[in-house]
């Protein structure tokens, strides 16, 4: 037991760094799906802020990644952003740009029923990329729901619930980042401006 015990610890040791670096790798792709490594000049992966609104991102606490260009953060990406489907949690990777569109979304993991909600999966269905370059302006806020609910998105034959529930964690995610675009993006936005402007 002792041996055994001895040598698990030792494959460990040996393992931990490319371990950890595997985990940098994976989410530098994660995160450069979102935000092209040609759009930004830092490390997105080490630009990160700590924030915490369960009621709007499902968790705790929430990391947010920025994209710099020019020492101006250009985007954001939020990760994971948590919303309940059918089957339990569905985690979600959010980017949004400065102007308040978003760069893009992915599902991160879930448990959704395989062949009506794992449609969520970038893999499995073009449905997420839909998302790309909305905002709470493009729809309107009032429409993000799913068309059954009578919004702007499309749902899944046989399976309301699960896009549902990714649409409100998009919008949810988008409200967030709006209430908090000097935190985000160190100053002001053109989409908070207009938001003043109301």
């Amino acid at each position: 037991g002792v041996l055994g015990a001895g040598l698990v610890g030792f494959s460990h040791d040996l393992t931990a760094e490319r371990i950890v670096q595997n985990e940098r790798d994976t989410l530098l792709r994660q995160l450069h799906v979102l935000i092209p490594s040609d759009q930004t000049d830092n490390d997105i992966s080490t630009d990160v802020l700590e924030v915490s609104s369960p009621s709007l991102l499902g968790a705790e606490v929430t990391r947010v990644y920025r994209a710099q260009r020019n020492g101006q953060v250009v985007a954001v990406v939020l990760s994971p952003v948590i919303t309940q489907g059918y089957s339990g949690a569905i985690r979600l990777i959010v980017g949004a740009r400065r102007d308040g569109t978003l760069a893009g979304v992915r599902v991160l993991s879930h448990r959704e029923t395989p062949g009506l909600g794992d449609k969520i999966e970038d893999e499995r269905s073009d449905w997420i990329l839909d998302f790309n370059n909305k905002s709470l302006v493009s729809p309107p806020e009032s429409q993000w729901r799913v068309k059954r609910d009578g919004g702007a998105f499309d749902q899944f034959t046989g399976a309301t619930i699960t896009p549902r529930a990714v649409v409100r964690g998009v919008r949810d995610a988008l409200t967030f980042i709006r209430r908090n675009e000097v935190r985000l993006f160190g100053k002001k936005t053109a989409i908070a401006e207009a938001s003043d402007e109301r």
